[in-house]
């Protein structure tokens, strides 16, 4: 069995780890609760250190940043707004 690699293995993971990931694009370590959610889905084997925790690759880190800028760019505008403020109307 051969060592698991996040683009190998996206499209199994459950949408909250994927978006922990994408959150999180500079972690090289990931926590042992983000870890056993990506084991218990993946069908490659995982390196686990004493602690749980899994270490991400550099085609790790790459994949994972390569994803959030692709969804970065789909979002196309962002809307800010300040949910303690009044929004300015605007005219008619």
């Amino acid at each position: 069995m051969s060592e698991m690699t996040l683009k190998e293995e996206w499209d199994r993971l459950d949408s909250e780890t994927r978006q922990w990931l994408l959150a999180n694009p500079g972690c090289v370590l990931v926590p042992r609760t983000v870890t056993a959610r990506i084991k218990q889905e993946s069908v490659r084997r995982i390196e686990v250190d004493d602690h749980g925790q899994m270490m991400l690759s550099r085609e790790d880190l790459d994949f994972i940043r390569e994803k959030g800028a692709d969804a970065d760019a789909g979002q196309g505008s962002v809307d800010f707004r300040f949910f303690d403020a009044t929004q300015p109307r605007t005219p008619d």
